[in-house]
């Protein structure tokens, strides 16, 4: 390993906003500060969503979907996407953002969730970045190095696909669990020698030019996300239909992110404190490229993928059947999962 060298300031800085966005100190109720409990709308009904900063909220306020209500939203906002799903258990939150990682952890520890709606993005921003300077040329050269990820996240399954890929086993790395605000200043400090992760992290440590990309998730992960409901709250007539309407709206304003991608890019920035141009960089690369699809049997086949996967390495618990933790009623005409996520390229 390298010896440690100072964090350049350059690239933790920028991220200051967005690194205690992610990793701030969460209440009682798992929700941290901001726009943690705002509500938009009017009327009788009052739905509970959870939210990550820079997520429905800011998407749905952006694309105008927030401003002829006829319910109440009231927002709850998380670090991250498992502290979400507890709250989904408890019932304190009816539907909220995921990725496609922690579901599947929330279903091996017995939650009561149930996944309701998915979107099918490009995975070019999950990757495992190394230092510009570092030996490492291939994943093969892995094998005895340090790499920081996030337990239970995305990255973390990206991590063990791309070892696979490269002939190599996870305990043929030495995995150093770190949260990514700890994981950015290891990185930047020489403390570990890869960093497995997503947008727009990846986004922020290409455009500071301080990391590569030494492989990515691209061919070896699903590329989905989710939304997940409390099965209490899909057993409410009024609820549900709330919840129909809710999802409606998001995947107009996906559409609107993919049509106006600087303009998206000028309120994430806002939103999160990320540079504009790390912003728009995130959102070409992976944030406007997804596409709402159903939640059919490709979903549930490639979701009990990672279950399989993470059960085989002892990591959950026990063994689960996906197919249990889904509810595909909002389907509609929605294409299926495999269809292919939108694209930037042809217009640059």
């Amino acid at each position: 390993m390298r010896r440690p060298r100072p964090a350049p300031a350059a690239l933790l800085l920028p991220l200051a906003l967005l690194l205690a966005a992610c990793s701030g100190t969460s209440s009682a109720d798992g929700s941290i500060g901001g726009s943690g409990g705002s509500t938009d709308g009017k009327g009788a009904l009052t739905l509970n969503v959870g939210d990550q900063k820079g997520g429905s909220e800011a998407v749905l306020r952006a694309a105008g979907e927030l401003d002829d209500l006829d319910y109440k939203i009231r927002w709850s906002t998380f670090t991250s996407g498992p502290p979400l799903l507890e709250a989904i258990n408890a019932k304190a939150v009816d539907i909220g953002g995921i990725g496609n990682t922690p579901p599947v952890f929330a279903a091996g520890a017995g939650s009561k969730i149930s996944v309701v709606a998915a979107s099918h993005g490009a995975a070019a921003g999950d990757t495992i970045l190394v230092p510009n300077d570092s030996e490492l040329k291939k994943p093969e050269q892995l094998k005895g190095k340090s790499v920081a990820v996030a337990q239970g996240s995305s990255a973390h399954y990206q991590l063990i696909a791309s070892l696979k890929k490269a002939g190599l086993a996870f305990k043929d790395v030495q995995v150093k669990y770190l949260q990514p605000a700890d994981a950015l200043a290891a990185f930047s400090s020489g403390k570990v020698d890869a960093w497995a992760v997503w947008d727009p992290y990846t986004s922020q440590v290409l455009r500071s030019k301080k990391g590569r990309v030494l492989t990515d998730g691209d061919g070896l992960v699903n590329g989905l996300a989710f939304q997940a409901a409390a099965p209490g709250a899909l057993d409410d007539k009024k609820k549900t239909a709330a919840i129909s309407d809710y999802l409606k709206r998001l995947r107009r304003a996906q559409d609107w992110v993919y049509k106006h991608p600087q303009a998206w890019a000028k309120v994430w920035a806002k939103d999160t404190g990320l540079p504009y141009e790390v912003a728009l960089d995130a959102v070409k690369r992976t944030n406007g490229t997804r596409v709402q699809v159903a939640v059919d049997k490709n979903v549930v086949a490639s979701e009990q993928e990672i279950a399989d996967t993470f059960t085989d390495l002892e990591l959950i618990p026990r063994r689960i059947d996906f197919g249990d933790f889904v509810d595909p009623r909002f389907n509609g005409d929605l294409p299926p999962s495999t269809t292919e996520p939108r694209s930037y390229r042809k217009e640059s």
